[in-house]
């Protein structure tokens, strides 16, 4: 390589320097202008009359867990070994034992597409949006009074109950 080369070469690399820092300001001020609007739009808050979303049947097995599981284990206050425990039970349940929950949790989720098309209604009238009951709506799934007798069994006899219920309406 001959002098005049090398010095072209550091010259050439000297410019792609330059370039780069030139480009990088320049995209570093939009990317900061972004930065500001996605704060401004994470920092709207929800309104607090919004419908909450429905539990999944893995929560709604969650929320018959947790009271068995504080039951048999009443000095353990770990939240991480109640959801591990809640877990690992999740996963050895057959299909037929999940489906008691996802039929609840699509009731809950048919209860809140009702509230959801409610509430939207409301907001496109214009109307006051006052929470009518502070309830949420498995405390109010859990008053319909059909439910009150699976409440007070374990969820291991649910489970047993409605594993029965489902063979026999599948034999039929």
């Amino acid at each position: 390589m001959t002098r005049g080369m090398a010095t072209k070469a550091i010259a050439h690399k000297k410019l792609d320097s330059e370039m780069l820092k030139k480009r990088k300001q320049e995209t570093a001020k939009p990317t900061s202008e972004k930065a500001s609007k996605k704060r401004s739009t994470a920092a709207k808050t929800k309104d607090p009359n919004a419908p909450k979303r429905p539990a999944t049947a893995f929560f709604v097995f969650m929320e018959e867990f947790r009271k068995s599981y504080k039951e048999e284990f009443p000095d353990n206050k770990a939240v991480s070994a109640v959801t591990k425990a809640g877990g690992e039970n999740w996963k050895s349940l057959s299909e037929s034992e999940k489906v008691v929950y996802t039929d609840k949790a699509q009731k809950r989720k048919e209860e809140y597409q009702k509230a959801v098309e409610a509430y939207n209604n409301k907001e496109n009238a214009g109307e006051d949006n006052t929470v009518e009951s502070a309830k949420s709506s498995s405390e109010e799934h859990d008053e319909d009074g059909d439910e009150d007798e699976e409440l007070l069994l374990s969820p291991a006899a649910c489970l047993k109950a409605n594993v029965i219920q489902h063979e026999e309406e599948n034999r039929k």
